[in-house]
């Protein structure tokens, strides 16, 4: 039996209109733009209003990357949307799947914070490499905006609104070269959206918990530590998987979470400063988007070519942490 692959052949991305710079954020709370600058490397941030939702975010996004690959929403068999912030609780990539008219695809949403990139591109890959599906969209989308406390200085100044996309298509040769994926649930207190729930009684001795989310909280020390030890051994691990050394990536693409995550990965890793992509700085940290939003950036501005090796690793809550290692388009 002939072994299938995959392929990543397209990439799109779409940002709020609104945006937010660091000035602004100093009449929201006590800082200024040279402590945000110094210790994350955001300058500015794109916000959904509230009339904006995720699903048309993420419509844009894809029809890029469809126009990109060069097959149509009916080609697509599976949509995969990665997000921690969709319309509706019970999933917003079936309202994507409807406004794209891909009638003939299965979609779901999948789970995993910042994340959720590059656990949707191994979870798609399974699709394809087994033969069930053979066009899949897999979008990243978040807006955290929604559930950032904006009173918080620890957190307001780091997140942004994004969406972006890519198409991975059945192929002869195998582009997604190695991965590995992680979750630490022992340090799930360290970045969290959690649900409290307020006691309501219905019938005497009959209870349920009624309430809402709260907004992020994080332990930013702990966050960094965690990312700085565990993205370098994971991408080595995948690495080692995909049988290749450090000296032959292209691009080092991580989640924009933090500029100084970034340099300090690159460093342990000994990969060159002008092998990193970085884009944070007029994005924020856009969770599960930033890894597809920084790809598409890249590749429409020719840096990233047709069979570059790229180490992707996206990480954040729950805990999780995971490293991809493949080739741009066929």
């Amino acid at each position: 039996m002939q072994q299938i692959g995959i392929a990543i052949t397209g990439s799109g991305s779409a940002v709020p209109a609104t945006f937010l710079d660091n000035q602004g954020l100093t009449e929201l709370v006590e800082t200024s733009d040279e402590w945000i600058t110094t210790r994350t490397g955001i300058r500015q941030r794109h916000l959904a209003k509230a009339g904006d939702s995720l699903a048309e975010l993420a419509v844009i996004a894809s029809h890029q990357a469809l126009t990109m690959a060069g097959i149509t929403p009916q080609d697509i068999d599976l949509i995969l949307l990665a997000t921690s912030t969709p319309d509706d609780l019970f999933g917003s990539a079936c309202q994507i799947q409807a406004k794209l008219g891909a009638n003939r695809a299965v979609a779901f949403d999948l789970t995993a914070a910042c994340s959720g990139f590059v656990f949707g591109l191994v979870t798609a890959a399974q699709f394809i490499r087994t033969g069930v599906y053979h066009n899949v969209l897999l979008v990243g989308a978040d807006i955290l905006s929604r559930w950032v406390d904006w009173q918080d200085r620890r957190t307001c100044v780091l997140f942004g609104d994004a969406a972006g996309a890519v198409v991975l298509q059945a192929n002869p040769r195998d582009r997604l070269l190695g991965f590995e994926l992680k979750s630490d649930g022992t340090q799930n207190n360290c970045l969290n959206l959690a649900y409290k729930a307020n006691s309501t009684e219905l019938l005497s001795g009959v209870c349920v918990g009624q309430g809402s989310f709260l907004p992020i909280t994080m332990n930013g020390k702990e966050v960094y530590r965690f990312a700085v030890q565990k993205v370098p051994e994971v991408i080595d691990k995948a690495l080692f998987r995909a049988n290749l050394c450090v000296e032959q990536v292209d691009w080092l693409l991580l989640h924009q979470a933090n500029q100084r995550i970034l340099d300090a990965v690159a460093q342990r890793l000994k990969i060159p400063e002008d092998k990193v992509i970085s884009n944070l700085a007029y994005y924020g940290n856009t969770s599960a988007a930033s890894i597809p939003l920084a790809l598409d950036e890249a590749v429409r501005q020719g840096k990233i070519k047709s069979n570059n090796i790229i180490a992707a690793s996206g990480f954040g809550a729950g805990l999780t942490w995971g490293a991809a290692i493949f080739q741009w388009g066929r």
